[in-house]
């Protein structure tokens, strides 16, 4: 007898490295804050552009941002960000790669704040993942009023490249929000309160 293929959300079967990431990683509740900076600088870097470009780059940015160590980003020169603007291995956009300095410094201002980055961005869904019970990917928002008012907040704080739709999209990825389809294996196993 054959063996049933899992069904998945169809944004992510394009490609394996894209199916990889749906199954492991895309909606897991996050509580680790150099995963939550990372994400940051990805979802930054993907604005106006797509994700799957981001997730075949993420090992360059990896390299070229410290293993997004907020701590050494912060303290990365206008020297070595225009070394890291002649990589390939991440999208070369000046706007976003000196972002992710600013949203480094600004990362640590709200850590010694709250205690942690995740405490804070928690707090925008009353500590707990909003599980919505999508049954295509066009019911699905690209900004809710919870990454309306997280966006506003982050831009109040000094943060670049964090518009409501870069934060809503942060929120899937980082399992604050569940929007895989109800139809999708991963909908019940990512959460589990």
């Amino acid at each position: 007898m054959a063996k049933k293929e899992k069904v998945r959300c169809a944004w992510c079967l394009k490609f394996d490295q894209y199916i990889q990431y749906h199954d492991e990683e895309w909606g897991v509740p996050v509580h680790d804050d150099q995963i939550h900076f990372e994400f940051l600088i990805l979802e930054g870097a993907q604005a106006g552009l797509s994700w799957s470009t981001i997730l075949k780059k993420r090992e360059g940015y990896r390299e070229a941002f410290a293993n997004f160590d907020p701590q050494k980003v912060a303290r990365f020169t206008d020297a070595r960000l225009e070394k890291i603007l002649l990589d390939p291995g991440i999208i070369r956009n000046r706007l976003k790669v000196y972002a992710a300095v600013n949203n480094a410094k600004r990362f640590l201002e709200i850590q010694k704040e709250f205690g942690s980055f995740d405490k804070y961005i928690w707090g925008f869904v009353n500590n707990k993942p909003i599980v919505n019970k999508w049954k295509s990917l066009a019911e699905a928002p690209a900004t809710t009023k919870e990454s309306d008012a997280l966006s506003k907040d982050l831009i109040k704080r000094g943060f670049k490249f964090v518009g409501s739709t870069v934060i809503y999209a942060h929120m899937q990825a980082c399992g604050l929000v569940n929007d895989h389809l109800v139809s999708c294996w991963r909908y019940k196993t990512v959460y589990k309160p």
